[in-house]
């Protein structure tokens, strides 16, 4: 649905973003406005100018890293009607889907799933609509955005910050139509301008590396695909059940509750479940791939571990890589068509553009509460919310889709409560 701005409307919450995070909280406050006598009057802001979950890396043969019961949903709601099950069911493939014996859909699956989700929930979306300013003032929270019409104004009693995360490329790195980030990869890859030395290098180790260099691999039959990282080998990523239990919603009240170096060790302990790591099939197919490639000696796939690069110069025709070994300090020149960097994303700073009453609120950095309530300075009644990238205070599944069905709930109830203690 779209909205057209009401200045003198007073939401009773306010989403900045509709990625899945905060597609999930608008779907709860979809099936709360069914059965509740006091409904929740909603607004979610998206710059995009239509739903979309990564389309840039919807990799044939890709799949998920988390259970399909994961979703937007099921961990809050079995019986909810946006469950991935309940999708399967209306697309007419859930049969088929348990044939498989995965609990892993592919990402362009899921991404569909997502996609029929926000096209079905009954809430108000604004699209190609960004929020510049956020103002928190006593009790009211006023949102300054740009869109089609061009400024306007949405002012609400709750103001949830759900943009999501920004891809990261190295310091010095300069992006170019022969230099990128994976997160677009498909459309980065068609705006290449030519293909004259027939090679493709991908920085990085972690599965989204290791999925790019399988699809440049696959689709480029008689191109030469370079993985440059830093680490020796693939680190497999760790999805055994007790490691996974570092995602469960339950793990968040201990999280919260722990001190902040006992965070840091759990952090340092179970980075290999997300960060730098790679399934464990994706590595045997890679390593699969390069050994035949020696049998044959007609060799397409190069790996570069335990080295690092010292220069990138973009020209016209290619790419130039300055690599250096760091075991033996040896330099090679690489000269490809284009540089793919899946060096990860980092969370989005909200008080970035969080004011209060016209103070910037990079200088007052409110904590996080455990419902993901900011507490705001005192005198300031409006609530402000953080929905994900609260990865040290709340642990490592707070920049996932592990939890976001619950979080949702979380959030929705805190907005509940607190409406509730203002009318007592």
């Amino acid at each position: 649905m779209n909205g057209a701005n009401t200045q003198s409307r007073v939401y009773d919450l306010v989403g900045v973003g509709f990625g899945p995070s905060n597609l999930a909280l608008a779907t709860a406050v979809h099936e709360h406005n069914e059965t509740a006598a006091e409904r929740i009057d909603a607004v979610f802001l998206e710059s995009k100018p239509q739903f979309g979950w990564h389309p840039g890396m919807l990799l044939p043969g890709s799949a998920m890293q988390i259970s399909f019961a994961k979703d937007l949903a099921t961990l809050r709601d079995p019986r909810s009607a946006f469950t991935f099950f309940n999708y399967l069911h209306e697309r007419g493939r859930i049969v088929d889907f348990v044939n498989l014996q995965t609990f892993f859909p592919s990402r362009r699956e899921f991404s569909d799933y997502l996609q029929w989700a926000a096209d079905r929930v009954a809430v108000e979306v604004r699209y190609a609509t960004t929020a510049v300013r956020v103002d928190c003032g006593e009790d009211r929270v006023t949102v300054t955005c740009e869109g089609p019409q061009g400024v306007s104004t949405v002012v609400a009693k709750n103001v949830v910050l759900g943009p999501g995360l920004a891809a990261v490329l190295p310091e010095g790195i300069a992006p170019g139509p022969r230099v990128f980030h994976n997160h677009n990869l498909l459309n980065e890859l068609g705006q290449v301008p030519s293909h004259p030395h027939g090679r493709f290098a991908v920085v990085g180790a972690g599965q989204s590396a290791g999925e790019v260099l399988r699809y440049l691999h696959t689709s480029y039959p008689e191109a030469e695909v370079h993985s440059i990282f830093s680490k020796f080998g693939f680190t497999p990523s760790d999805d055994s059940p007790y490691a996974n239990r570092v995602f469960d919603p339950d793990t968040v009240d201990r999280w919260f509750g722990a001190s902040e170096s006992v965070r840091e060790r759990m952090l340092s302990y179970h980075r290999s479940t997300n960060y730098s790591a790679v399934d464990i099939e994706l590595i045997s197919d890679l390593y699969q791939r390069e050994y035949e490639e020696s049998v044959a000696q007609r060799r397409r796939l190069y790996v570069h571990n335990a080295s690092e690069i010292e220069r990138v110069v973009e020209g016209s025709d290619g790419v130039t890589i300055d690599l250096v070994d760091l075991m033996d300090r040896k330099q090679t020149a690489l000269h490809v068509d284009a540089v793919v960097y899946a060096t990860g994303f980092r969370a989005f700073d909200v008080t970035s553009i969080l004011e209060f009453d016209g103070a910037p609120g990079a200088s007052v950095r409110p904590e996080v509460g455990r419902d993901y309530r900011l507490l705001l300075p005192d005198g300031y009644e409006c609530g402000a919310y953080v929905n994900g990238g609260v990865e040290d205070s709340h642990g490592l599944s707070s920049s996932l889709l592990s939890i976001v069905a619950v979080r949702a709930a979380d959030i929705l109830g805190s907005i509940r409560t607190h409406a509730r203690a203002v009318v007592g």
